[in-house]
């Protein structure tokens, strides 16, 4: 099958904190991928704690706010059927993987630091 007879998932991102202390950065504001692929969404983060939460969020064009995974500095990885979380604590860097995209993965997605 052509690649362009594929339907798209189309996926934004913003980002957000709880001080003053702490950056959250994306640097691809948008991904686009063909359903049934694979995607993985990345940001960075900097904070002053040694103990803190990371969380991600997907925003439906509602604008209903859906949780979806999230985990403290302590672990490294964790999966919630088809999202799992890649924590790099060295590299102050979490990555979120959603596989076999469907169409209702179009929205935007944002990480959350909690301190």
């Amino acid at each position: 099958m052509l690649l362009s007879s594929l339907p798209w998932v189309f996926l934004a991102f913003i980002f957000s904190g709880s001080s003053v202390a702490q950056i959250v950065t994306q640097d691809q504001p948008y991904i686009s991928s063909p359903v049934g692929e694979i995607v993985t969404l990345s940001c960075r983060y900097e904070t002053t704690q040694s103990s803190y939460n990371i969380f991600w969020y997907k925003q439906l064009p509602s604008g209903e706010i859906i949780y979806l995974i999230g985990l403290g500095s302590s672990r490294q990885n964790a999966r919630y059927g088809r999202y799992s979380v890649n924590f790099k604590t060295s590299r102050k860097s979490i990555s979120l993987t959603i596989s076999d995209l469907e169409l209702e993965d179009s929205a935007k997605y944002f990480c959350a630091l909690w301190e």
